[in-house]
């Protein structure tokens, strides 16, 4: 077949137009462009594979030079068959295409997703600091209505599992095994199907993220000019360089100017003009030092006598470790190789091999520098920075990221008594003693793990009691079991995950986004002054038996929180309980450099740390409405929506649709629920229906005084009366217990009096 050739510029399909063909480019390249983004199709790429099961092309594609097609008409899904058992060998070609589309948007959802997640909460802030600034200097604000905007949820996200399918699927068919999986019409009909399927959700993903950043954009720049740049700039020179807020305003407006001057939600040339117009203003002012920074220009370097001490950082660590003769040259050779590559998260065999090779050596290095370390008091600053942060190199690193990652290692501390670890000091802590190791994916503790191999011979007794006590065993368990995959999955890069600290990774302000004790403290407390049981356990009290006998108290165990050694956007909950415990804290985990909003991340890790420990404690029974709890009456809910007569037709569709966005997930169903129920039902601003409102106030109650704020809204009026009537009745119950032990002259214990305060929600 003859190939056409198209000139440069030439627009080959614009989004909407009729899907009737594919076209294999046999020379040149072509951008594809979808809303927020563009990426590249060149040699051996099929135009219009990945919109198969559309009528019409969702994705623009316009040619970069000359470009020369071999046409395929396509009108159908047949079509498409008949082309592959026409010319086999084509199957592959066009697998290998799809497959690297896909893996391209795939690997932008997260970066994207980050970029919303904390969108509203700074737009948000912006504009209270604003009318502060002008309260402050008497000056009336403008108005700016923030109602219609809430925070960014994703609902149309795929499965984070999808990315690492579909890269497998690209280096499976990029080996031997395609000459046999190509012959199989039907599978790679399926397999185009589902692919081009999934493509569209990643789309739509993506595209939610850009309206959204459009939406938010808006508030900040639009065409009217009545915005919030228009306001904070105009009161920055109303106010003048010299006002003791100007750094404070002149922050702010340099921080939106580097978000929006280059964001494609924007009309570029209409927002370049106006930062334009606001430097030249503020160029005539009084002091021109204080002048507008350039949009992601260095403001600062590294000292010299740190650079000097950072020299050569890759060989100080593989020296600590003692490697050289091991994988100390396979890992520096690797090393060398990935902060050669222009682009550290390309999807192409190559770039992948070779960062999941780095990823194998870094694990095991991790583990040996770490036995090291136990062994000597003098950490040298570089190793101490990989430790905590993942840090291998200071050029792969950036000058201005070392200079940041030396000053914070240089002042860390250990933190345990706040309940939280540097990964590095939770292992000192299972070193120690002081932890156990986590549970692995077979929920087995590291002493079940020993007795399983005890049981089927593997390990006589003597030598399975022997490693019971082996501290440095606990922690290689650990660092296989939880630092492998939990290291990953908070970075958010599934499918170009590597444990190295780079630059390129570094998405936001490396400050800002690390993460410390007070801000776990302030997001938990949060949490808690809506939902002040959260982390509370039906529990006895065994130090006062004698008295207490089989009287239930609470008792509060609060999270303790891991920082993985990485830069990364995810949080998780890695366990509700310590092994078999149930009287421990649970486990959430997070990036040392956590990119995203902590306190939404949080909220998140604390519903989903509700749903598991229900099921824990209830068992087998977890989903049995007769013994009534927090799964078994949400489960129950969900199930049943379109038979319950207290919901409305309006309130069965959202919840249909919300369980579609769940992936018909229950507990992912709940989750979202249960951050309306944080972020806006606790702050007076109803979102949730009846029924689910009823449930979560039920299992996830108000504090006291909020309580009493909230049962003035008549969404919550008798929901709350209802409550407080079945506190009263255990209050009866505890204060006829505490009349019966002062009639025997027994002391109350203390736990007894915080069990009240509980009860009343007042602790």
């Amino acid at each position: 077949m003859a190939g056409s050739i198209l000139e440069k510029g030439k627009t080959i399909y614009s989004s909407g137009q009729p899907m009737t063909a594919i076209h294999i480019i046999t020379k040149g390249k072509v951008r594809a462009t979808y809303p927020g983004g563009t990426y590249m199709l060149a040699e051996g790429d099929v135009i219009g594979i990945c919109e198969i099961c559309s009528e019409v092309h969702f994705v623009d594609y316009v040619t970069m030079d000359n470009v020369t097609i071999m046409t395929y008409p396509l009108n159908n899904i047949d079509a498409l068959e008949k082309v592959l058992r026409s010319h086999a060998a084509m199957a592959k070609l066009i697998l290998q295409s799809l497959f690297r589309q896909l893996n391209n948007v795939m690997g932008r959802i997260i970066p994207a997703a980050t970029g919303c997640d904390n969108l509203h909460q700074e737009l948000t802030n912006d504009y209270n600091e604003y009318t502060t600034l002008c309260n402050r200097y008497r000056i009336q604000p403008l108005a700016l209505n923030l109602s219609e905007v809430n925070a960014y949820l994703g609902a149309e996200t795929p499965d984070v599992w999808l990315g690492d399918y579909y890269l497998g699927l690209q280096h499976v068919y990029a080996g031997e095994a395609s000459r046999f999986l190509c012959q199989e019409i039907g599978l790679a009909m399926g397999t185009l199907i589902r692919g081009s399927q999934d493509f569209r959700q990643a789309y739509a993903s993506l595209e939610e993220q850009f309206q959204y950043r459009r939406q938010i954009a808006s508030f900040y720049f639009n065409e009217s000019g009545e915005d919030l740049f228009e306001m904070l700039t105009t009161l920055y020179i109303r106010l003048g360089q010299g006002s003791e807020d100007a750094d404070k305003l002149q922050s702010i407006i340099a921080r939106i100017i580097q978000k929006f001057e280059k964001d494609p939600s924007v009309d570029r040339e209409a927002v370049a003009l106006r930062i334009r117009n606001f430097r030249e203003s503020i160029s005539t002012m009084a002091n021109p030092d204080v002048s507008q920074p350039e949009a992601g220009k260095e403001t600062s370097s590294a000292d010299p006598s740190v650079t000097a001490e950072l020299s050569g950082s890759l060989t100080t660590i593989l020296g600590f470790a003692g490697l050289e003769l091991e994988i100390g040259p396979s890992f520096r050779k690797h090393v060398i190789a990935y902060r050669a590559l222009e682009d550290k998260n390309s999807t192409e065999e190559e770039a992948s091999r070779l960062r999941r090779q780095l990823t194998t050596e870094f694990n095991a290095l991790y583990a040996t520098i770490f036995e090291r370390a136990m062994q000597t008091s003098e950490i040298p600053v570089p190793v101490r920075m990989f430790l905590y942060f993942g840090y291998v190199d200071e050029e792969l690193a950036g000058a201005e990221n070392c200079a940041i990652l030396y000053n914070l290692a240089n002042g860390m501390g250990d933190y345990s008594e706040f309940g939280v670890y540097t990964f590095y000091h939770w292992l000192r802590a299972i070193y120690n003693g002081d932890k156990n190791p986590s549970r692995n994916e077979f929920d087995e503790d590291f002493f079940d793990n020993i007795n399983k191999q005890k049981a089927t011979g593997k390990l006589t007794e003597a030598q399975a009691n022997e490693m019971k006590n082996d501290a440095m065993l606990k922690v290689k368990f650990e660092v296989e079991n939880l630092f492998v995959s939990a290291n990953k999955i908070t970075s958010g890069r599934i499918t170009t995950f590597c444990p190295l600290f780079a630059a390129d990774n570094v998405m936001k302000d490396l400050k800002a986004s690390y993460v410390t004790v007070s801000q776990i403290s302030k997001t938990l407390e949060m949490i808690k002054g809506i939902d002040y049981s959260v982390f509370y356990r039906e529990s006895l009290d065994l130090e006062n038996a004698a008295i207490m006998g089989k009287e239930p108290v609470h008792l509060e165990f609060l999270p303790d929180v891991i920082l993985m050694p990485n830069v990364g956007v995810r949080g998780v909950m890695w366990q509700e309980i310590e092994g078999k415990k149930r009287n421990s804290p649970s486990r959430m985990i997070f990036s040392i450099f956590h990119m995203e909003d902590i306190n939404a991340t949080m909220v998140r890790l604390a519903g989903e740390f509700r749903w598991e420990m229900c099921k824990r404690v209830q068992g087998s029974r977890w989903n049995d409405v007769s013994e009534r709890s927090l799964t078994s009456e949400y489960f129950d809910y969900v199930q049943f929506f379109r038979k319950n007569h207290e919901l409305t037709g309006e309130a069965k569709e959202k919840i249909k649709n919300s369980l579609q966005r769940a992936k018909n997930s229950f507990k992912e169903m709940f989750v979202r629920d249960y951050i309306v129920w944080i972020l806006f039902e606790g702050t007076g601003s109803p979102r949730l229906n009846k029924v689910a409102r009823k449930i979560l106030l039920t299992y996830c109650p108000f504090p006291a005084k909020l309580s009493k704020t909230l049962e003035q809204n008549p969404m919550f009026t008798e929901m709350i009366a209802q409550r407080n009537n079945v506190m009263r009745q255990k209050l009866h119950h505890v204060d006829m217990f505490m009349q019966k032990l002062r009639s025997c002259n027994t002391a109350i214990p203390p736990t007894l009096e915080a069990e009240r305060a509980f009860i009343k929600g007042e602790i």
